[in-house]
């Protein structure tokens, strides 16, 4: 009755059944994990255990941290702890559990209930030696993002994916350490919000923006330089640019590097190879776009199909990339438009004997089929045909081939206009 009674489990429960000995066997050996020799009055722990360095307790129904020194027993040598889907609800208890994991670097939290949840002051301290932590789907407020960044003078990557952001709430101190945010699938519309991110992670290099259907880039050249200095790779996947002037402006983050603009409104009505030469020629300092390198050949190809694109447009509809282009490459003319489809029909010479006559020849038809149509122009039964297919190339007939599989269509042989087809009837 008591256990039905108690709402969840706290993490020294989960780890003391997942990891006991009949779970998980003792592992021998230098720097496997932690041995636990002996166990504190009370402890559930019966015999050794042997944690791992990276700990997963995802959906285990954990609650809270349990008692503080068993904690601190179990995971002082632990780096990575996976605590997603379970049903923390109170930074306290998170706060507890840190406070005891020393060497911790990285923390998932993604999937626990901690809406409305806030920390004392003084108990961020405990995250202070984190690297990377996730923070998907949680609903944690901004002012706890900036408790938490304020206390975590290392922190590379930030998680924040999933929390129905509408708008970013600035911080009086900046995350000078933060390398890479993923702050996908919120409802980051308005550049304003989103510019904000820059002031906020100056030394970003990484920024995953997809699924946020922000609508535009509205910003000065000038002022996107000093917003985003380090930015090298930057997702706007499914978003609500509509505009070629938004990717225009993609130029002016001085050490852009990588580029994913797919599922945008503004591409949806061009073709493959339109989106992409048209895009690649519109970013020249842009080295990876959707995953994939962009060749110096095919940024001149791209540049090059920029230019015929827009050779007939008016003169105030022009991009701005057009005339820096054709400075380059000069007013190019239209391609030519060529047929490689292979011909259909053929006119050639059909001799048999001393007979000889023009003959129009489809080249879809077999050997077997020629034959049959051949049969009453030339009286003699296809069976009694050996037929010879005589190319000629600057005028010189080349070495006659004899057509000798009915099955085998006439296209294959390379026939074009001019050829000869010369019938001889077999002897016995």
């Amino acid at each position: 009755m008591e256990s039905e009674e108690r709402e969840g489990r706290s993490l020294v429960e989960v780890i003391s059944e997942k990891y006991n000995t009949d779970n998980f066997p003792f592992c021998r050996g230098p720097g496997v994990g932690v041995v636990i020799r002996s166990s504190p009055q009370g402890s559930p722990v019966k015999d050794r255990l042997n944690l791992p360095r990276i700990l997963i307790l995802d959906g285990c129904g954990i609650t809270e941290a349990g008692d503080e020194e068993e904690v601190s027993a179990f995971c002082a040598h632990v780096v990575e702890l996976d605590l997603s889907h379970n049903q923390l609800k109170d930074w306290g208890e998170i706060s507890k559990i840190l406070s005891n994991i020393p060497n911790l670097d990285f923390l998932n939290l993604s999937m626990n209930p901690l809406r409305g949840s806030s920390l004392e002051a003084g108990a961020a301290e405990a995250f202070s030696g984190l690297r990377r932590l996730v923070l998907n789907n949680t609903h944690v407020t901004w002012d706890m993002v900036h408790t938490l960044t304020r206390e975590t003078p290392e922190l590379e990557e930030l998680f924040l994916c999933l929390n129905e952001f509408e708008t970013v709430s600035l911080s009086s101190a900046p995350c000078p350490s933060l390398r890479l945010l993923h702050i996908t699938d919120n409802q980051l519309q308005d550049w304003a919000e989103v510019r904000k991110l820059g002031l906020l992670y100056p030394g970003l290099v990484s920024l995953i923006l997809a699924n946020n259907s922000l609508l535009s880039i509205y910003e000065p050249s000038d002022s996107l330089q000093r917003l985003f200095p380090n930015l090298r790779s930057i997702n706007l996947h499914n978003s609500g640019l509509a505009r070629w002037e938004d990717i225009e402006k993609l130029n002016f983050f001085p050490k852009l590097h990588e580029v994913r603009v797919q599922g945008i409104p503004l591409l949806q009505p061009y073709t493959d190879q339109e989106r992409r030469f048209l895009t690649v020629a519109q970013l020249p300092a842009v080295a990876v776009l959707n995953g994939s390198v962009i060749t110096d050949g095919e940024r001149e190809d791209a540049e090059r199909f920029f230019i015929r694109y827009y050779l007939d447009y008016p003169e105030d509809e022009l991009p701005q990339r057009y005339q820096t282009l054709v400075a380059r490459y000069g007013r190019l003319a239209p391609l030519a438009e060529v047929d490689l489809r292979p011909p259909c029909h053929v006119q050639v010479d059909l001799r048999f004997g001393d007979h000889a006559e023009p003959l129009e020849l489809r080249l879809d038809q077999t050997v077997a089929d020629l034959k049959k149509q051949l049969k009453s122009v030339l009286q003699l039964p296809p069976n009694k045909m050996r037929m010879y297919y005589i190319g000629r190339h600057l005028g010189c007939a080349l070495h006659p081939q004899e057509l000798k599989y009915g099955g085998r269509a006439l296209h294959s042989y390379s026939i074009r206009d001019g050829d000869e087809i010369l019938v001889v009837p077999k002897t016995q």
